[in-house]
């Protein structure tokens, strides 16, 4: 049988470091957890308590496409509290998980053909989602100096569209209001449609982050449940996109998807009321966070972009290894401890950087560092 050159897609690396960590867990070992962006606690407890008894109430079915009403009201008060945007819930779509967003609004956005600007390093299934769809992912390579972050003088002629996440995955740095507004201004004059990512919201750690419907309504803005809300395993997320585009998304999503999962509907609705134990959780990642920077450049791995945002530190490893892979198989297998080598973030220079997620409980990030500092010490 024939087989779609759509389907010829990279791995993701960090699930392929997951499963060798999964592999030494079940040999014996005690591996501490840096490699994958999951936050280590669970849905709120509300969150979890709404949906008990939603079920004891009667059976879950089919919701209307775009997502229960109450719950694309609730997210759209939710951009009124963190940002002072007045939003239309009209305008929110549901979605079975950012990713689920990332495929409605590629194919709303894009023909076959186009070609998708991203930052490099960045997410890595931005890219194989383009090319799953038949579309071209354009790499825009970042400097340390614009702290990983794509800039106007950046931006490569014959773009179709934009996409950027701020906080970034890997680097967890983000674009300040101007830096933003330069972006959007600039794909504006030359019609280059704009896709903000903006699934870390709300894990901040001094200034909030920005959103892109503070600047305008003229963009495409996805965000989930799975990182603030600590959901990732519920796969529920949402967009934003213009009023014009409402329909449009409306009929992709009913033959796509027909509805994201009602049981996570419900759950995330709670959740949006579980404002302290979330902000808790927020309290963990920021000691987390200190523990890291404080942490890392003792170790040896001292070249970072200090992360304003997420839960992850992206590190410059170039002067101990030309293949990040290799460094990150021995550093399982010599000090415990799972990293994602930056290959998955940025093909051209990823062999000389690292990822180190810090969303796990703050008792193993300290030990996570203190094995890293030891096997540092004997390489």
């Amino acid at each position: 049988m024939k087989r779609s050159s759509r389907g010829t897609v990279d791995p993701f690396i960090v699930m392929d470091v997951m499963e060798a960590a999964r592999r030494a867990e079940e040999a014996g070992r005690h591996i501490i957890h840096m490699e994958v962006g999951q936050p280590g606690t669970p849905a709120p407890a509300a969150a979890r308590e709404a949906l008990t008894a939603a079920m004891a109430r009667g059976p879950l079915g089919y919701t209307v496409a775009l997502g229960l009403p109450e719950l694309r009201a609730g997210i759209a008060a939710l951009y009124k509290t963190w940002y002072g945007v007045d939003l239309d819930p009209a305008r929110v779509v549901v979605t079975s998980g950012s990713s689920g967003a990332f495929l409605l609004a590629f194919t709303a956005l894009f023909d076959a053909g186009a070609r998708v600007g991203l930052g490099e390093p960045g997410y890595p299934s931005y890219r194989q989602i383009l090319r799953a769809l038949s579309l071209s992912p354009v790499g825009i390579a970042t400097s340390a100096a614009n702290r990983l972050q794509p800039t106007p003088a950046d931006l490569p002629d014959g773009l179709d569209g934009l996409i950027v996440a701020s906080p970034g995955n890997p680097s967890g740095t983000m674009l300040g209001h101007d830096a933003l507004s330069a972006l959007i201004q600039t794909c504006a004059e030359r019609g280059i449609s704009f896709i903000s990512d903006e699934i870390y919201h709300g894990l901040h750690y001094e200034g909030r982050a920005v959103s892109a419907l503070e600047i305008s309504d003229d963009v495409y803005v996805i965000n989930s449940f799975s990182k603030y809300f600590s959901m990732t395993g519920w796969r529920i997320g949402w967009m934003v996109v213009p009023e014009d585009h409402i329909r449009t998304v409306e009929r992709l999503a009913q033959n796509m998807f027909i509805c994201p999962p009602h049981a996570s509907q419900i759950a995330a609705l709670a959740a949006l009321d579980c404002t302290a134990e979330l902000e808790a959780n927020r309290a963990v990642y920021a000691e987390n966070r200190r523990l890291m920077l404080d942490g890392l450049p003792k170790a040896g791995f001292t070249r970072i972009a200090p992360p304003d945002g997420a839960f992850y530190v992206y590190a410059d490893v170039s002067e101990l290894t030309h293949d990040s892979r290799a460094l990150a198989a021995e550093i399982l297998e010599k000090a415990g401890v799972a990293v994602t080598p930056g290959l998955d973030f940025d093909p051209h220079r990823g062999a000389g950087t690292l990822r180190f997620s810090y969303a796990r409980a703050t008792a193993d990030i300290a030990e996570g560092l203190r094995r890293l500092t030891e096997f540092m010490a004997r390489r």
